[in-house]
């Protein structure tokens, strides 16, 4: 193997932790190797340099290397972009134009955000793939290429299979040799070579002194999560570099640059797309049953304690619940101790006091007939205009005819 510490150098890697020089270990050994290699990681951990790396120590390091960025083509151009047209195939086509895989013939290309073409491109990838051929738009020539495919993505593909928004078998064509590149706040200390590596850089850029951390700005660096990983350091540290005039940054300082500052890290809570609070409407049924059960001997309890209390007087009408007397008769049972269960008579006579009864409301049940309300109003419309019906059939908002039929059937006398 190449040693470790010139290829790092000669890319300009900086870190030494397990994660980063295994991935460079696996991209040096597939180098020599025409396999495809699907590099995964977060969004500015360095995906674009393992491509550069496995070019270089290939056979192909004489052809072409030509990276694309399939999330920055449109769709409707990147058949075009990576396969090439023919003149006139669409509107703008004045010529013929070659693609990426007939360019880089013998060489190799790499395909950033890969899992950003469209399905149909995905067809024509995987047929490149498969069979080193291709079709011009708006040919039906079948062309040759041959050209070593390295991909990157930032995005999970197999959740992007699952969305149907990748196409599975072009998944494991690609992934034959996978690389995974490691978050910035998976890589420890390595943060701090990066940023001193980024602060002389630009001290030489703007000709300043290099700005440095004191120990507790040190632990704010570690600390941060770092969405943006590489790139967003080295962001943050241009800005230091040439706003601020202090090169000795404190703590303080450092968290005005950082968004969302959260002070430590501390694991994250994710709740998943499908994640249900009831597995069934079974459990659900459960927990209601299990509810209205706990209310249940709140109430009893309460009941028991007004009891004992002496608080309350219990008088039942003929129409009280069954549940409500058998609480009265558990209370008096336990409270006298004697298992007397005999639910006490009720007293109706008119010498109960004020405050016996406090409000008394007669509740008449009332027919819910339709027709009995209908016969109702249709009396009440007649009388209201002395048995004339044209004028009680307005005021009912049907006709005249209407009405009569009505007052046939149900043998109203008007």
């Amino acid at each position: 193997m190449k040693d470790l510490q010139n290829i790092k150098q000669r890319f300009g890697i900086i870190g030494n932790i397990d994660g980063l020089n295994r991935a460079i270990d696996i991209a040096v050994q597939v180098a020599p190797t025409d396999l495809s290699v699907l590099i995964t990681g977060e969004s500015g951990t360095g995906k674009e340099i393992f491509p550069q790396v496995i070019h270089t120590y290939s056979t192909r390091k004489h052809g072409q290397y030509i990276a694309v960025n399939c999330g920055a083509i449109p769709e409707g151009t990147i058949d075009s972009e990576l396969f090439g047209h023919e003149k006139g195939s669409f509107t703008g086509a004045t010529e013929s134009r070659k693609g990426y895989f007939e360019v880089a013939d013998g060489g190799t290309i790499f395909l950033d955000e890969v899992a950003e073409l469209p399905l149909s491109t995905q067809v024509r990838l995987l047929r490149v793939l498969e069979t080193g051929e291709f079709i011009r738009v708006g040919s039906s020539k079948v062309q040759k290429t041959n050209v070593r495919v390295i991909a990157a993505s930032n995005v999970e593909v197999p959740r992007a299979i699952n969305n149907g928004r990748f196409r599975e078998d072009l998944f494991y064509r690609l992934n034959t040799v996978p690389i995974r590149i490691p978050a910035l706040r998976e890589r420890g200390e390595d943060i701090f070579l990066l940023f001193r590596k980024f602060a002389v850089d630009f001290a030489e850029k703007y000709r300043m002194p290099a700005i440095r951390l004191d120990s507790e700005a040190k632990s704010v660096l570690l600390n941060y999560s770092w969405p943006g990983n590489v790139r967003q350091l080295k962001n943050i540290t241009e800005q230091i570099s040439i706003i601020e005039t202090e090169r000795e940054i404190i703590a303080l300082t450092l968290r005005n640059y950082l968004p969302d500052y959260g002070g430590v890290k501390l694991p994250a809570i994710i709740k998943k797309d499908e994640e249900k609070l009831f597995s069934s409407e079974r459990e659900l049924l459960y927990k209601i049953l299990f509810d209205m059960k706990s209310d249940m001997n709140d109430l009893k309890k309460l009941v028991f304690d007004l009891i004992r209390r002496g608080e309350t007087d219990v008088t039942f009408h003929e129409t009280s619940s069954g549940i409500i007397k058998n609480l009265f008769r558990e209370a008096n049972g336990e409270e006298n101790g004697t298992g007397n269960t005999e639910v006490p008579s009720v007293d109706f006579s008119p010498h109960q006091t004020r405050n016996d009864i406090q409000d008394t409301k007669e509740i008449i049940e009332e027919s819910l007939s339709l027709a009995g309300k209908e016969v109702e109003m249709i009396k009440m419309a007649l009388e209201k205009y002395n048995g004339k019906r044209k004028m009680a059939a307005n005021e009912l908002g049907i006709s005249e005819r209407t009405l009569y039929r009505k007052i046939n059937e149900y043998g109203i006398e008007s």
